[in-house]
Formats: C-alpha cells, sequence, structure tokens
C-alpha cells in the first residue's frame, strides 16, 4: 500500500500597502505556487500599513517578506520573489519537472 504524504504550504507574504514591489511579489508568488504546488498552499497577504503590530510575530525587518509558516521550520525570503530559483530553495520545494 503507497501512503502519499500531502504537505499544506502555509505563506504569509508581508507587504506595505499596495505598492508596485508588494503586487509583484504576490503575482511572482501566485504564479510559482500555481507552477509546482498546486491545491498545495494557503497565501496569506499580510499589509503593515494596516496591522503593523503583525511584524514583530515573524521579525519582519524588510519587506515584502515571503514567511514559510509550515512545514517546519519557518524559512523567510525578502524581496520581490522574481528569482523562481531562489524562491524555490529558500521554501525548500524541489521544481517540477518539465
Amino acid at each position: 500500500m503507497t501512503k502519499t504524504k500531502t504537505t499544506t504550504y502555509e505563506l504569509r507574504l508581508y507587504v506595505a500597502g499596495q505598492t508596485a514591489k508588494s503586487l509583484e511579489a504576490f503575482a511572482n508568488l501566485q504564479r510559482i505556487c500555481e507552477t509546482h504546488l498546486a491545491g498545495q498552499y494557503r497565501i496569506e497577504v499580510i499589509d503593515l500599513t494596516k496591522t503593523p503590530q503583525l511584524a514583530a510575530g515573524d521579525q519582519i525587518l524588510a519587506l515584502p517578506t515571503l514567511v514559510r509558516r509550515l512545514p517546519q521550520p519557518i524559512k523567510k525570503i525578502i524581496g520581490d520573489l522574481s528569482n523562481e530559483e531562489r524562491v524555490l530553495v529558500g521554501l525548500d520545494v524541489q521544481p517540477v519537472k518539465e
């Protein structure tokens, strides 16, 4: 009997308002997740202009920052997430072979 283990990635994207960099980071993250984690991820976007107190919980020092909360351990990636290979390595995700 083969057991398939499905890991759900819980991702938090910290941004500061609807800036071009924030929107680009979100678009890049969605594209990467759909390509490599289809159906296995949940993205929560946290706008620190509205809820700045949430930055302390994940020790956010720069924006935009992506935090992988699950699976453990927590991992962080800072920037617009345009370098797909860097994001995959940072999230510890194996690229989908085409």
